[in-house]
C-alpha cells in the first residue's frame, strides 16, 4: 500500500491540537484550571472571595487555551521543515517506508507504540511525544479501511 502526500497548514495545526489534547497531563491541567475557575466564580458570586481569584482563574484559563490552541501548534509547525515537504509512504508487511526527494527512511512496525485517528490524519506514535502524521487526504475509502486494519494489526489503537 502506497500513498503520496504533502501537508496543508490548517489541517496540520488542527492535528497538533488533537495531539496536545490527547496528552494526559494536558487533560489534567485543563480540568484543574476549569475547576479552579468555576469554584472561584461560584465563591465570588456568593461574595465569599474577592474578585482577584476569579480574575486569576479566568486569565489562567485564557492563557492555557491560547497556549494549547494557538501558540504551541503554530510554533511546532514553523520549526518543522517536514510539513513543507512532499512524501511517498509505503505500508509494507514488515515496515513503513517514507521517501521524499532528499532520501528515504524505513521504520519497522515495532518502532511504533500506538496510533490514533483524527479527522484529517493518522497519528503514528514512536513514543509519547514523537509521532508522524499521515494525511488521509487523497486516500480512497477502501485504502483508509485497509490502512486502519493494518495499523490495528501491526500497532494497535489507543
Amino acid at each position: 500500500m502506497q500513498h503520496s502526500f504533502s501537508y496543508e497548514k490548517k489541517k496540520v495545526i488542527q492535528a497538533l491540537r488533537y495531539h496536545f489534547v490527547q496528552r494526559p497531563e494536558v487533560r489534567v491541567l485543563i480540568v484543574m484550571v476549569n475547576v479552579f475557575a468555576i469554584l472561584s466564580a461560584v465563591l465570588f458570586y456568593m461574595k465569599k472571595i474577592r474578585p482577584e481569584p476569579f480574575l486569576l482563574g479566568s486569565v489562567i484559563w485564557l492563557l492555557l487555551m491560547a497556549t494549547f490552541w494557538y501558540i504551541l501548534p503554530n510554533s511546532i509547525y514553523k520549526k518543522s521543515a517536514t510539513f513543507r515537504d512532499s512524501f511517498i509512504i509505503s505500508f509494507l508487511p514488515d515496515e513503513i517506508q517514507l521517501e521524499n526527494e532528499r532520501g528515504a527512511v524505513q521504520w519497522p512496525w515495532n518502532k511504533f507504540t500506538r496510533f490514533f485517528e483524527s479527522p484529517h490524519f493518522f497519528h503514528l506514535y514512536f513514543d509519547s511525544k514523537s509521532f508522524f502524521l499521515v494525511p488521509k487526504e487523497g486516500m480512497g475509502d477502501e485504502f483508509r479501511h485497509e490502512l486502519r486494519g493494518m495499523l490495528n494489526g501491526k500497532i494497535g489503537g489507543k
